[in-house]
């Protein structure tokens, strides 16, 4: 599928192209209900935009059509950063995005996708599921009329694109960088000059001098949306998103109205793409990251340690920060941190170990 059948529909993602008191109320006859579920995505994007088609699907044959669940791209009933508002008031049934999008309501939905030093995927999961991170997150979505799910993860993300080499900490100092979330926050404070924009807007962006640098997410996606096209500086590792968790959210009063069976077979769907998701992500990067530097000579680049040693610095301050909101945030954020020194205890003598001896110049196959 080609770059421009990615963006068509999402470059206007940011603005509503329907005023929300349009939509009707789920159509509910004979015990089926019509979900409409808005997405932060372009439509039919990798990864992303495919997941989340992915998921409506699966949960219209899970229930063999008692709920039918129809997608809507960014752009297409409401802007990407509308779709929080088109839900919690209940204008539209469902959406699928990224929680970071949100912290203008409250900085804990950052959690809940991703933030500076982080969790991995793998540690996100098992915050949620096994560490209290649903139950918290049940709480805060509740406030604004919400029931959220993990539904996917893109894995570790790569630092962004750039159109120059950047070395020190004083070259952000001025940059026009686009990133979302509190990494966005710790590059404000390193003199960077951050916007948060949709997926759909970001090459345009790129291409018209409006930003230097951008992130979005990975090899896999980055190829497709053509950011090698304008700049050719590719950096890692991800500071800023070790593990993006992307949420399934209903309108609470929709999900307390079904059925037990199919408020379970909801979950497993959600579970399901979570995981399919990862997996799809970890098994496209690698190939789509040989393509852009083998054949568009995109220069991959590791950020220094001293640039990441300020940028984590910043990170433990904005963290600080983040908690003294109080209230949910607050809690979240002991809970999460918790968490954290518990998987980077565990991950030193498991994951990391183990990647540390493979790594060995030991012959193998």
């Amino acid at each position: 599928m080609k770059r421009r059948e990615f963006l068509t529909g999402a470059a206007a993602a940011g603005v509503a192209t329907a005023a929300a008191s349009a939509f009707p109320t789920p159509a509910i006859s004979q015990g089926l209900i019509e979900i409409k579920m808005v997405t932060t995505w372009p439509k039919n994007f990798p990864g992303l935009g495919t997941g989340a088609q992915r998921l409506a699907d699966r949960i219209t044959k899970m229930t063999e059509g008692r709920i039918t669940v129809k997608l809507f791209a960014a752009g297409e009933l409401v802007g990407a950063f509308d779709s929080f508002d088109a839900v919690s008031q209940g204008n539209a049934e469902a959406y699928h995005g990224a929680e970071y999008y949100w912290q203008g309501k409250s900085k804990a939905f950052n959690f809940f996708t991703a933030v500076p030093f982080g969790l991995t995927a793998t540690e996100l999961n098992a915050w949620i599921y096994h560490g209290g991170g649903q139950e918290l997150w049940d709480e805060l979505a509740a406030d604004f009329g919400l029931k959220s799910f993990l539904a996917g993860n893109t894995g570790v993300q790569m630092g962004g694109w750039f159109a120059k080499e950047v070395n020190s900490v004083d070259d952000f100092n001025g940059l026009k960088f686009r990133m979302p979330g509190l990494g966005g926050e710790v590059l404000r404070r390193m003199g960077a000059a951050v916007v948060a924009l949709p997926g759909g807007e970001i090459f345009p962006a790129l291409q018209s001098g409006a930003i230097d640098a951008t992130e979005w997410v990975g090899p896999w996606n980055d190829l497709a949306f053509g950011f090698y096209k304008v700049v050719k500086y590719y950096y890692f590792p991800g500071f800023h998103e070790p593990g993006s968790g992307l949420a399934f959210s209903m309108n609470k009063k929709v999900w307390d109205a079904l059925t037990d069976s199919d408020k379970e077979i909801v979950k497993a769907a959600c579970a399901a793409e979570n995981d399919i998701m990862f997996a799809e992500f970890t098994a496209r990067n690698n190939d789509s990251l040989t393509t852009l530097v083998r054949d568009h000579d995109v220069k991959l680049r590791k950020m220094n340690d001293g640039i990441l040693n300020e940028i984590g610095r910043l990170s433990g301050e904005v963290m600080v920060e983040t908690a003294a909101e109080g209230g949910i945030t607050k809690r979240v954020y002991d809970s999460f941190l918790d968490f954290r020194k518990g998987a980077i205890r565990w991950s030193r003598i498991s994951d990391q170990a183990y990647w540390n001896a493979r790594l060995l110049p030991f012959k193998y196959g």
